[in-house]
């Protein structure tokens, strides 16, 4: 490790910076870590079920352990405050103890069991699949979820609960609290008697780039920016082996305001839009950054409402300086294509000062229609359907699409709701985006670049993203995994084409004592 390059921790309210007891990772820190996680990852692919979940919830025990320390030197980096940091402790708690229920539960591995037998294919021989861990996989930290999407995050307890090591490439917004959650990783870890290298964090930007380079590296999972996003993804298709890259790369989350809901809810919608536009400085990956509007006196008091709340807003301190610095060239940049309509109180450095601007949604241009990280929001007038449909052309891929309507029986322009549907992974009505249930039916994803994956990172089924499909064939039972062995149903299985369950075991057929298959 290169000690000659120490990492920095900031305070976010003051700007201080303070030098941390640990240096940037270098090329043989990498190589190290990466290796030990190899290691590590060969024994704890045979771990049982029961004992990984055992591990994901002595994880989870851990952090509400220090949740007082963690919470204030996230609050010291990040300026998000305790009471948004703690709520968002508790969910990073949550997520672990999840995935212990979808390891214990198994149907993750997607069992099937299909016994010798004839077909009109003719023979077919004894077949066995599940699905099995990848082996090291990188993980890098969100900047604006210092816990939830950082090194107990999400990505890491979906890799860990999956069977494998897991590398974090630290974000450098918050490098004093990502240290202090690896150190509680590493005691949890080392009590469950499982290899030191199974959880392992690495700082600076040379080490995340040759982090997705190496060799035994599997898997990446990313959120953050378009470009470095971008630049990752096509480092890991471009090694010799190409490996999977999950990312969630950016999103402006378009929202609709139907005529009538315009008509009738005025004031609400606007306040509540404008709401989730400044929810925690406006960091928040499915904030709402563009709003379709209809033209007119209803649409008007819509705009009213959301103006009044952003010109009521203060500027609040950025995650890191240089998204200040980009937040101000993005606002500034806007300032050419529409009027600004609102703005709120200016703040010190590294802040970012709210503001709300409007332009007509026929002229809304593509710079308009990209995300702004931070408290901005455009919204787009439109006249008609067809003036929605016309600038909805111009909208990326996003993780949310809302659409606010007047209740049941608003069913306003539903060829503009389909658009918004081909354009979104999560669809809501008559709500706002931001917050994010973790569950098994949540989708966290988008067509690009939202993100470049038809997977979630958030819910139960992230899961998937870190395992491959394993067929066995003829295989004698020593050499199978036990949930594909004959006897009662561990997991839920598809036999013979059949799903049974642990609990309805009693209808799955059996060998008798010679090993012959009988019905």
């Amino acid at each position: 490790m290169d000690v000659t390059n120490r990492v920095e921790s900031r305070d976010a309210r003051t700007g201080d910076v303070r030098a941390l007891d640990v240096g940037e990772t270098d090329a043989a820190g990498v190589d190290h870590v990466v290796s030990r996680a190899r290691e590590a990852a060969d024994g704890f692919a045979t771990w049982s079920r029961a004992r990984r979940a055992g591990l994901l919830e002595a994880l989870a025990d851990g952090l509400e352990g220090e949740r007082h320390a963690l919470v204030a030197d996230a609050d010291r980096e990040t300026a998000l405050g305790a009471t948004r940091l703690g709520a968002e402790l508790t969910r990073t708690t949550y997520q672990l103890r999840e995935f212990s229920r979808v390891v214990r539960d198994g149907s993750h591995l997607e069992a099937a069991v299909d016994h010798a037998a004839e077909t009109p294919m003719g023979p077919r021989p004894d077949l066995r699949r599940m699905l099995v861990p990848l082996g090291p996989v990188a993980v890098y930290a969100a900047s604006n979820f210092p816990f939830a999407f950082s090194v107990l995050g999400g990505d890491t307890a979906s890799a860990l609960a999956a069977g494998n090591a897991v590398v974090v490439k630290a974000h450098p917004g918050h490098p004093a609290a990502s240290e202090r959650v690896a150190a509680i990783a590493r005691e949890a870890v080392a009590s469950a008697g499982a290899p030191a290298g199974l959880l392992a964090l690495v700082h600076g930007f040379d080490a995340g780039v040759r982090l997705v380079t190496h060799p035994s590296v599997r898997a990446a999972a990313f959120t953050g920016s378009l470009a470095g996003g971008r630049a990752l993804a096509d480092a890991a298709a471009g090694r010799p082996d190409p490996i999977p890259f999950y990312g969630e790369l950016g999103s402006v989350n378009p929202l609709l305001v139907t005529p009538r809901a315009a008509r009738e809810r005025a004031e609400e919608y606007g306040q509540g839009i404008a709401g989730s536009v400044l929810q925690g400085g406006g960091q928040f990956c499915t904030k709402p950054g563009l709003v379709l509007i209809p033209q007119g006196e209803d649409g008007d008091r819509v705009v009213a409402a959301m103006a009044q709340a952003v010109s009521a807003a203060t500027a609040a301190p950025a995650l890191t300086a240089s998204m200040a610095e980009a937040y101000d060239r993005g606002v500034e940049a806007r300032t050419h294509d529409a009027r600004r309509r609102a703005s709120g109180a200016a703040g010190g450095p590294h802040t970012t000062r709210p503001v709300l601007f409007e332009v007509a949604a026929e002229s809304l241009t593509d710079l308009l229609a990209e995300e702004c990280f931070g408290p901005v929001a455009v919204v787009a007038r439109y006249e008609d359907e067809a003036d929605a449909l016309a600038a909805l052309a111009r909208v990326p891929g996003s993780l949310t699409a809302t659409v606010l309507t007047a209740g049941e029986t608003d069913r306003g322009l539903p060829a503009t709701r389909a658009s918004l549907t081909a354009r979104a992974g999560r669809i809501l009505f008559d709500g706002y985006p931001t917050g994010v249930a973790v569950s098994p039916a949540q989708h966290h994803g988008g067509p690009w670049p939202a993100t470049n994956t038809l997977h979630t990172s958030v819910g139960a089924t992230a899961i998937r993203r870190f395992l491959r499909p394993v067929a066995w064939q003829q295989a004698p039972q020593h050499a199978l995994p036990p949930e594909l062995r004959e006897g009662p149903v561990q997991v839920p299985t598809r036999v013979d084409g059949v799903l049974v369950l642990p609990s309805a075991d009693r209808d799955r057929p059996h060998d008798d004592a010679h090993g012959e298959h009988r019905e």
